[in-house]
């Protein structure tokens, strides 16, 4: 009898202390109104490069070995605009699509393509996810949410100098996410 293990993973690029420091400021205003939302959790806050899925022991294996040779300059971030997905019910916050954003996510997707993970057909949006509605589909609370802000946040920019391998564990209580490897984003020499 064969046992296989299997695993649902991601790779996404962390946020600076100080990033998530001002995101905190900003949902902790937005909670107390909105009780209908599931709101994430700090810990939680990452820009997905790729969304894996489900992966074997072996697939695992390949992307590390794989993305170890993966060479890129640290990627610089800013946040953009809160924003809503109102076909899944997520409130986010955006992140702009610079350059050297698309360039990382393209070597990624290179990279992970030989394990057997395919690209998404969607174009590439990254984001930070900060709500989902509890149950239901709640456009409607989600734009009266986006439009109590008022002003558009200001976010710092930060500098990712490394992306992480992601294991997300499901539970009744929401996804934890457990770190299964870091790889460095170095200047060439």
């Amino acid at each position: 009898m064969v046992i296989v293990v299997v695993m649902r993973l991601f790779l996404a690029i962390p946020l600076a202390e100080s990033v998530a420091a001002e995101l905190t400021r900003l949902t902790a205003r937005l909670r107390p109104a909105n009780a209908n939302l599931r709101w994430a959790s700090a810990e939680s806050w990452h820009i997905t490069l790729q969304f894996l899925g489900n992966a074997s022991e072996e697939q695992c294996g390949c992307l590390i070995d794989r993305l170890a040779n993966l060479r890129s300059a640290p990627v610089p971030v800013q946040l953009g605009e809160p924003g809503i997905f109102e076909r899944t019910s997520v409130f986010y916050a955006g992140v702009e699509l610079t350059p050297q954003l698309i360039t990382l996510q393209q070597r990624v997707l290179a990279a992970t393509a030989p394990c057997g993970f395919e690209p998404e057909t969607r174009p590439y949006h990254p984001h930070i996810t900060l709500a989902r509605m509890k149950a239901g589909r709640g456009g409607h609370e989600l734009r009266w949410l986006l439009a109590s802000l008022h002003a558009q946040p200001k976010f710092s920019r930060f500098t990712a100098r490394e992306f992480l391998l992601y294991e997300s564990h499901l539970s009744s209580a929401g996804s934890q996410y457990e770190v299964r490897q870091r790889f460095p984003l170095e200047d060439a020499l």
